[in-house]
């Protein structure tokens, strides 16, 4: 199980996540929108939505440098595993609050609005709570990586995640003896990945980043 997990199904769920979203996109282009309701009601909306997506991208973020970044970068540049293992836990866990904020008034808005609740599929509700069981496994894994502030924890994920990269066997021997709330933070990591083209979620490959860049827009009041 652990060489399944750790070794195979990230390249299923890499896959299928890849595949799946060019399919999608290619058969069904008007499914590709993240279904905003926020002409329903805005109300939480702003908050939510502000805190959500300002948290989440930062842990992303992290996520993608801390683990990719080669470790002979960070010793070459004098980083020490400590240091980059406190400063993991500090920034995510600050991201991880204002994340954490957003997704409830999300998710609440979602289940206790009426218009709202009418127009939420299932997928759209259980990818919000999918999110928040895996935003509450990561906060959880702060609690672990406390025991190990040599950084001698954070090396082994490291290593996971390049060997994966790199695809070289072995990655799922670099995690087999950590603690099994991190096993579990990773497998519905790539959980989520496996299911993204079939959610909301794969709006994120459409992220407008042209809109920061755009030409200044002229609006009128309408004439009566």
């Amino acid at each position: 199980m652990n060489f399944f997990l750790f070794q195979i199904f990230p390249y299923i769920a890499i896959s299928v996540c890849v595949l799946g979203s060019i399919l999608r996109f290619d058969r069904d282009p008007y499914s590709w929108r993240s279904k905003s309701s926020q002409f329903l009601r805005k109300k939480q909306l702003i908050y939510g939505s502000v805190l959500f997506h300002l948290g989440i991208i930062t842990i992303l973020v992290g996520h993608v440098v801390g683990l990719l970044t080669p470790i002979a970068l960070f010793d070459m540049i004098g980083v020490s595993h400590g240091a980059k293992q406190i400063l993991a836990m500090v920034a995510g866990g600050i991201a991880g609050v204002f994340c954490f904020i957003g997704l409830v008034l999300l998710l609440h808005r979602r289940l206790f609005d009426p218009r709202i609740r009418a127009t939420s599929s299932i997928a759209d509700i259980t990818i919000l709570l999918l999110l928040l069981a895996q935003l509450c496994l990561g906060m959880w894994t702060i609690t672990e990586s406390i025991k190990h502030l040599d950084g001698h924890e954070m090396v082994k994920f490291m290593s996971w995640a390049q060997h994966i990269a790199t695809f070289r066997g072995g990655a799922h021997e670099s995690v087999a003896d950590v603690a099994l709330v991190f096993k579990l933070h990773i497998t519905l990591g790539l959980f989520i990945i496996f299911i993204w083209p079939f959610t909301r979620l794969v709006h994120a490959f459409s992220a407008p980043f042209g809109y920061i860049f755009r030409p200044y827009q002229i609006v009128r009041k309408r004439e009566r």
